[in-house]
């Protein structure tokens, strides 16, 4: 039984048409007959925890957004929440409509997050994304005649044989567009993805990691020049538009996680919940939440100093609290132009942010 207040709860839609190259995640292809048993057991597990009040509903995958109307709704029906809730639902521009937009709307969903990824047909195919430029225009511009005020649209950079010129026509749509809040992230080589393989077999190059930087510089000082808010690493808004289902994850707060291999943090200890299906419906089955035991981390004092600094840091306007027992590596990480500090508390500067990684290790030891 769980001890915590718990306010935020995660929902993991596993289901994709197609793997995307860079995609290294747990996800389930061509599975169209399993959606709505899939449901069906996501909404058993919802009722094996305690029913709680949520700030924060996410709907996350894999593509939330191939589910229809009536599988959202049975959820949605199974969670107490109330009209300041965040509820956000990640989508795909490629299966989703004006028509299935205000339907979402009408259910109480009040935040979306576009999986766009770029406005570079060419680089839209070699990712293997299912939509082209056109596409993820019209389905921003729909969900705005849907009546959605907070719209986020996520963005990759870094990606084989993209230019300098490219990531600026990327931002120069977006300054078109104007979203409540962009998500970009550079690219990651995930070991199994089949960007490296590609890799391995030659096909393709990483970009130089001054080329990285460059960009990443490029994107932080055009989208504050728009007036965005540079609020996390990898995330801008407007109008305080933050993403607060994220924040609790960075501010290192309790949530539950619900769905195939979707992870939770609570009663200190953070674990995810079992990969097979078969497995995961069994469990359901016997009326037992469906942890991976093998991944079951107990989040001691130590554990809590270290993600301390791991999740604060990313957090831009909030900083870490300054320890004076740190002092020495804190000088270096000065005098290195990495951190700054303000009222009693350790920032990342512009450099920092690129090394935000060892920044992070730096501290923790």
């Amino acid at each position: 039984m769980i001890k915590s207040k718990i306010d935020a709860i995660y929902i993991h839609i596993p289901f994709c048409n197609i793997r995307c190259s860079y995609c290294d995640f747990y996800i389930l292809t061509n599975m169209q007959r399993e959606y709505e048993r899939y449901v069906e057991y996501i909404i058993k597990e919802i009722n094996l925890y305690p029913k709680l009040e949520y700030d924060t509903i996410y709907f996350g995958g894999g593509t939330p957004s191939v589910l229809s109307i009536s599988s959202i709704e049975k959820i949605l029906s199974n969670l107490k929440f109330n009209e300041n809730t965040e509820i956000s639902l990640e989508l795909n521009p490629t299966n989703m409509d004006l028509e299935k937009l205000m339907e979402l709307k009408k259910l109480g969903v009040n935040r979306l997050s576009i999986g766009i990824q770029s406005f570079n047909d060419d680089i839209l195919k070699l990712m293997r994304r299912e939509h082209n430029k056109e596409d993820g225009i019209k389905t921003f511009y729909d969900a705005k005649k849907a009546g959605f005020s907070n719209i986020s649209i996520d963005l990759i950079f870094a990606v084989p044989s993209q230019t300098l010129k490219d990531l600026e026509n990327d931002l120069n749509q977006i300054e078109i567009l104007k979203p409540d809040h962009i998500s970009i992230y550079s690219l990651i080589w995930e070991e199994k993805s089949r960007f490296s393989k590609l890799l391995k077999e030659k096909k393709i190059t990483k970009l130089s990691d001054e080329l990285e930087e460059k960009m990443y510089l490029y994107i932080i000082d055009r989208l504050t020049k728009m007036g965005y808010t540079h609020y996390e690493v990898s995330s801008f808004c407007l109008s305080n538009k933050l993403g607060r289902h994220n924040i609790k994850y960075w501010e290192n707060k309790e949530f539950i996680g619900v769905g195939i291999s979707s992870s939770s943090y609570y009663d200190n200890k953070r674990f995810e919940k079992i990969k097979k299906l078969k497995e995961y419906y069994r469990y359901i089955d016997e009326n037992k939440i469906p942890i991976n035991e093998k991944t079951i981390e107990i989040v001691d004092e130590k554990e809590l100093e270290n993600l301390k600094y791991i999740m604060g840091l990313r957090l831009l306007n909030k900083g870490v609290i300054y320890d004076p027992k740190k002092e020495k590596i804190v000088n270096k990480l000065i005098e290195n132009n990495l951190v700054y500090l303000n009222d009693g508390k350790i920032f990342l500067t512009k450099k920092g942010l690129l090394l935000s990684d060892t920044v992070t290790v730096e501290l923790m030891d």
